[in-house]
């Protein structure tokens, strides 16, 4: 351990892995909102956030629950695809409030290519909300869909193991197989919502 007269003890949520302030000192500096995604091992959430002097607030959010309890989505919520819809529903009400450009905030999460997080940033700049990103960083539009979910579903299918490996999904009353056409029909509804044409 580092010691010695000149050694700081890192502030707490740098210790407790939660904030790099270096990176927010950054984003805060821009004066722009920042897109704020951060996953858990159940749920995704989506903020666009606004740095005050007396604390962060909140402009708009999305929780990737709500695609199931308000869109009727019968997958995961914390997969690619939850990611996207979340990701496009919370740049909706950016947009509605008025919120054109964010800086993209991944928190801790390593940007890896294809990563969930960029899906979150690839839906807001579907829905017309500036989020900078390279193209070539963000999953592919099969992933996004759950296309790969769908054919490798098919494969468990012929091996009769589909029950075992999407038992969940069959409980929702989903099968794997129709993922991509249910994932358009959830981001056909909440575009509808909104008032914009899919």
């Amino acid at each position: 351990m580092a010691r010695g007269p000149r050694y700081k003890v890192p502030k707490r949520r740098r210790r407790e892995g939660k904030t790099n302030y270096y990176k927010r000192y950054i984003m805060v500096l821009s004066k722009h909102p920042r897109f704020v995604v951060r996953k858990t091992n159940k749920y995704i959430w989506v903020q666009i956030v606004e740095a005050r002097p007396e604390g962060d607030y909140t402009i708009a959010a999305a929780h990737s629950r709500e695609l199931v309890t308000k869109f009727g989505w019968k997958a995961g919520t914390a997969n690619t695809s939850a990611a996207y819809l979340t990701g496009l529903l919370a740049a909706l009400r950016a947009r509605q409030k008025g919120i054109e450009y964010a800086v993209p905030d991944i928190g801790l999460h390593r940007p890896t290519k294809g990563a969930i997080v960029f899906a979150a940033i690839k839906a807001a700049n579907d829905a017309g909300l500036k989020v900078p990103m390279s193209e070539d960083i963000a999953p592919s539009e099969d992933r996004i869909t759950g296309k790969h979910i769908a054919e490798y579903a098919k494969i468990l299918r012929e091996e009769n193991k589909l029950e075992i490996r999407f038992s969940e999904y069959l409980k929702k009353g989903l099968d794997p197989e129709k993922l991509p056409e249910h994932f358009e029909e959830v981001k056909k509804a909440i575009l509808k919502a909104y008032g914009v044409q899919g």
